[in-house]
């Protein structure tokens, strides 16, 4: 998972300027990892003990999970989310390479210009969707598809956003690159 996040890391790291300060988050399917920095290395990367997999067999009984389901699953996220709160320096753009943050931003009605972003009010709009389903609200009447990995990955991102004051969070696709340069150092003209 390491290689994966310093992979994720380096592609964002290429379509900034240098010296700016970025946050990479990576929600894996057993851990999370967080990357931070302002050089084409993160200075800091922590792995968080959660994960899409992991949250979706360890708090989800029932597909859509229970409100009561949900709720401990928060305090487990939350604990974990806390965690991270020494990373930033500053404020840092929030960056994703995940195809499931991807497919969050497609059902929040995100256009396809990348990088796309994502609101924390999106992610409130769809997690309000997936609690109505968890009360019974039929599935006809909300945009969210029954998917447990799914819906733990939309409650890690939520919790990570809410309890890490991100107003939004890019996704760009790893290969995507905008012709910049990879390297901090002064390139010869």
């Amino acid at each position: 998972m390491h290689d994966t996040i310093h992979q994720s890391y380096a592609s964002i790291r290429r379509n900034e300027s240098p010296a700016t300060p970025i946050m990479l988050l990576h929600i894996g399917e057993d851990r999370t990892g967080v990357a931070s920095g302002t050089g084409i290395e993160p200075d800091q990367v922590l792995m968080l003990e959660i994960g899409a997999s992991r949250t979706a067999l360890g708090s989800f009984k029932h597909n859509p999970p229970s409100p009561l389901e949900i709720e401990n699953a928060i305090m487990v996220v939350e604990d974990e989310v806390t965690r991270a709160r020494g990373l930033a320096e500053g404020p840092a753009p929030l960056y994703s390479t995940d195809e499931m943050v991807y497919k969050i931003a497609k059902m929040a009605g995100c256009p396809d210009e990348m990088p796309i972003t994502l609101t924390i009010e999106q992610v409130e709009a769809l997690f309000d969707q997936l609690a109505a389903r968890s009360e019974g609200r039929p599935s006809s009447q909300v945009d969210i598809p029954d998917d447990p990995k799914l819906a733990a990955t939309l409650l890690i991102l939520r919790e990570f956003m809410h309890h890490l004051h991100f107003e939004s969070i890019k996704f760009r696709r790893k290969s995507q690159q905008t012709g910049r340069p990879a390297s901090d150092a002064p390139q010869p003209i």
